[in-house]
């Protein structure tokens, strides 16, 4: 028996498998045979999927975790000023 090598799927295959799990018209065995990868992959994928469609839909809660909560502008002329 042969050892089977580690395989990366592309960000493209695991959305189009984790949509399909999102569909629910198959079971999750048989979308494992069909994709060739594990049931508990598909549900991760599935789940990161899930999680992550707000980011896509709009800017919403995404946004706000992003912008920084210190002003740079005044930290840079605050080291302008001690360096001079």
């Amino acid at each position: 028996m042969t050892k089977r090598t580690r395989r990366t799927q592309s960000p493209a295959c695991k959305a189009k498998v984790a949509l399909a799990a999102i569909e629910g018209e198959k079971t999750l065995a048989e979308l494992a045979k069909l994709f060739d990868v594990h049931r508990h992959q598909i549900t991760a994928w599935k789940g990161q999927l899930q999680e992550g469609a707000a980011g896509v839909v709009g800017p919403g809660v995404a946004a706000s975790e992003t912008t920084p909560l210190v002003d740079l502008k005044s930290l840079h002329a605050k080291i302008s000023e001690l360096a001079l």
